[in-house]
C-alpha cells in the first residue's frame, strides 16, 4: 500500500504570543513540534504499512527548518520525506497550501491513501485536508477514529460525531483526516533519527519550479482569503464575596447564577 502522510511543523503553542503591533505570531525563539494531530496520522500510516505492507511518503510545506518534522517522522518508521520549501510558498492560506500539496502529490503518482490531522494547532481551520481531497478529486472521511478495514480497492472507517459515530465505506484512493483517539503515537527511533539526518537521507526539497507551477498560484499571490486582523481577546474576572448565614447566602447565589443564566 502507497500511503501519503501530509505533516506540519508548528510552533509549541503553550509558549506562542502576539506582536501587538501586527498581530502576527512571534515565532523567533519559539520551539517547533510535529502538529499533534499530525502524529496520529503519521502512527496511523506507518501502523498499516507494518501491517499491510508498502511504503509511506511525508510530505511537508514549509522553511528549511522543517526539514525537522521530516526527520522525526522517518523517525517514528517514514520511509522518505518531501518538504515543499520555496520563499513563493510563504504567506499561503487554505487554499494556496492546498493546491501546493495536491500538485506535490500529483508529482509523487500513484497512491492508496492519504492521511493528515485533522487541523493544525497554529491555525486551527480544518480546512486543509479536505481542499486537498477536492483537488485530487478522491473521496475524504474526517475526524476518523477508527480504521477497521482495508481492503484492494476500499476502506472502511469510523468518524467521530459529537453524538456518536458514522461507520464509512468508501473507495480508495481516498484521504482521511484523523482524530487523538485513533492511536497512541510511537516514539521515534534514534537509530532512524540518525539515518534520517544523514546526507543521503531520502528526503527531497522541490520548490515552485519543482511542481511546476506559477508563482501567482501559491503562496501570499496564490491565496484566496487574508488575515485582516489577529488578536489575543482580553478576559476580565469579576468576584463577589458574599456575606450573612448559610441560609441567605444560598438564595442570593442561586439568584445570581439565575440571573446570569447559569442554571
Amino acid at each position: 500500500m502507497e500511503i501519503i502522510v501530509l505533516v506540519k511543523q508548528v510552533p509549541d503553542t503553550t509558549e506562542v504570543k502576539l506582536d501587538p503591533k501586527t498581530g502576527n505570531l512571534i515565532r523567533e525563539g519559539i520551539e517547533s513540534i510535529i502538529n499533534p494531530d499530525d502524529r496520529h496520522a503519521i502512527e496511523a500510516a506507518v501502523s498499516l504499512k507494518e501491517r499491510l505492507g508498502g511504503k509511506v511518503t511525508a510530505i511537508s510545506m514549509g522553511p528549511p527548518q522543517a526539514i525537522d518534522a521530516i526527520s522525526e517522522a522517518m523517525g517514528m518508521g517514514v520511509d522518505q520525506g518531501i518538504l515543499l520549501s520555496d520563499r513563493a510558498f510563504a504567506g499561503a492560506d487554505t487554499w494556496a497550501t492546498s493546491f501546493t500539496l495536491g500538485k506535490a502529490i500529483e508529482k509523487v503518482g500513484k497512491f492508496d491513501l492519504v492521511i493528515c490531522g485533522r487541523q493544525a494547532i497554529d491555525g486551527d481551520t480544518a480546512q486543509i485536508g479536505p481542499q486537498v481531497a477536492d483537488y485530487l478529486d478522491i473521496p475524504q472521511v474526517t475526524y476518523v477514529f477508527d480504521i477497521e478495514e482495508v481492503g484492494e480497492d476500499h476502506i472502511v472507517v469510523k468518524r467521530r460525531l459529537e453524538d456518536g459515530f458514522e461507520r464509512i465505506q468508501c473507495q480508495l484512493p481516498a484521504l482521511l483526516t484523523v482524530i487523538g483517539e485513533l492511536n497512541e503515537p510511537r516514539y521515534a527511533r534514534v537509530d532512524r533519527l540518525i539515518d534520517a539526518c544523514r546526507e543521503k537521507a531520502p528526503i527531497k526539497v522541490w520548490n515552485a519550479a519543482d511542481l511546476g507551477v506559477q508563482v501567482s498560484d501559491v503562496g501570499l499571490a496564490g491565496s484566496l482569503t487574508q488575515v485582516i486582523k489577529t488578536f489575543a481577546p482580553k478576559t476580565e474576572r469579576q468576584s463577589q464575596i458574599l456575606e450573612g448565614d448559610v441560609s441567605t447566602v444560598v438564595n442570593e447565589l442561586i439568584s445570581k447564577l439565575k440571573e446570569n443564566r447559569l442554571i
